[in-house]
């Protein structure tokens, strides 16, 4: 089997889908592969690092995608790899297709099979290859918001810990998922005064359990979400329907009455988002304001730590890698059901119930 790990094009994207350690353990089970010249460079991996464990370094996309049966990405194709897809191949990455019915579309007409990092269900109903990078946004999260409170950042001016003689700023989390409690693990190591809302009880009994009583738990009724949000520096978004459109959680009006200089951070933007006055940012423009309030949606924000996202993701990622490389492509869906919620389009027709359902309505 070839194994081909393009460079990522995603602007502001420093990740890559394959360590050479991944690579190494690839190859070591009769897989070729093939990797895009500097794929890795930008998490420090280089050509060379590849090379010694018995990749071979190319020099085009065109030679990845045309070679090889399976390619491993991070991100999305983007419109200029559209042409790349073909049939007969094998596409593994997180796609999101729910946000991108354009997409959805492409790989439909080019007979690619889709399998997405997102969609993966584990035997205990987790998201293993979703969790490492909901948990990274959901740290980064809090410390872009403590960034852009500042006040030559265009913030509020607060300091999230406060200091002696002074009120500790209020961090407002919306989902109890892995990205919400890992906000509310930084913002509370922040010294940040925290209230989480979810719509699940359980969730939030399990959370004031794990934080006893340094965390505010509310039931997300549309009242207790207004009080809150006006009361919010840092509102987080982390609200999660595997495969589908993110809910709309935080109306327009709740953003109204939030305080200038507050800000939003909505790590669903992936899935297209869970406040309604959010749209894409990105690296290299990650903000804007809108009624006062700054908001960044940056829908890769795990690239902004690079070595540290590449590694957790490919943790996760290498043993299903391998498993598709030592039973092959058909044996491996056939034998795992993990894998095979990961397929989304396979085909020509997309095959995973909450894609199907977002890209229909």
């Amino acid at each position: 089997m070839k194994v081909g790990i393009p460079r990522e094009i995603k602007q502001g994207e420093t990740r890559v889908a394959a360590r050479p350690s991944t690579c190494e353990r690839l190859i070591q089970s009769g897989a070729q592969v093939f990797i895009e010249s500097d794929a890795g460079s930008r998490c420090g991996f280089t050509n060379q690092d590849y090379k010694s464990v018995g990749a071979i370094v190319v020099d085009t996309p065109q030679a990845i995608y045309g070679e090889c049966d399976l390619v491993a990405k991070v991100k999305e194709p983007l419109e200029e790899e559209y042409p790349f897809l073909r049939k007969d191949l094998t596409l593994f990455c997180y796609l999101h297709l729910a946000a991108v019915p354009k997409l959805a579309t492409r790989l439909q007409e080019a007979g690619t099979t889709a399998v997405c990092y997102e969609t993966i269900v584990a035997d205990d109903g987790s998201l293993p290859l979703l969790k490492p990078m909901s948990q990274v946004a959901g740290r980064l999260s809090v410390q872009i918001g403590a960034y852009y409170l500042q006040s030559p950042n265009g913030g509020s001016g607060v300091l999230l810990g406060g200091v002696p003689g002074t009120a500790s700023g209020h961090v407002v989390v919306v989902g109890t998922g892995v990205a919400g409690t890992q906000a509310c693990e930084m913002a509370i190591g922040l010294g940040a005064r925290v209230t989480v809302l979810d719509v699940n009880q359980a969730k939030l009994e399990h959370v004031d359990e794990l934080y006893r009583g340094r965390v505010t738990t509310l039931v997300a009724t549309p009242s207790n979400m207004e009080n809150s949000a006006a009361d919010a520096d840092l509102l987080v978004g982390a609200v999660l329907i595997p495969g589908g459109l993110a809910p709309t959680v935080v109306h327009r009006k709740t953003v109204q009455k939030m305080r200038p200089g507050s800000v939003l951070v909505d790590i669903a933007i992936d899935q297209g988002g869970c406040i309604e006055t959010i749209r894409p940012t990105s690296h290299q423009d990650p903000i804007y304001k809108e009624y006062g309030v700054i908001h960044y949606a940056v829908p890769n924000m795990p690239a902004l730590v690079g070595r540290t996202s590449t590694i957790a993701l490919t943790q996760a990622t290498e043993p299903y890698l391998s498993k598709i490389v030592e039973l092959g492509i058909d044996n491996a869906f056939a034998e795992d059901s993990s894998l095979r919620d990961g397929i989304n389009i396979k085909g020509g027709e997309i095959v995973h119930p909450a894609v199907r359902k977002a890209l229909e309505d």
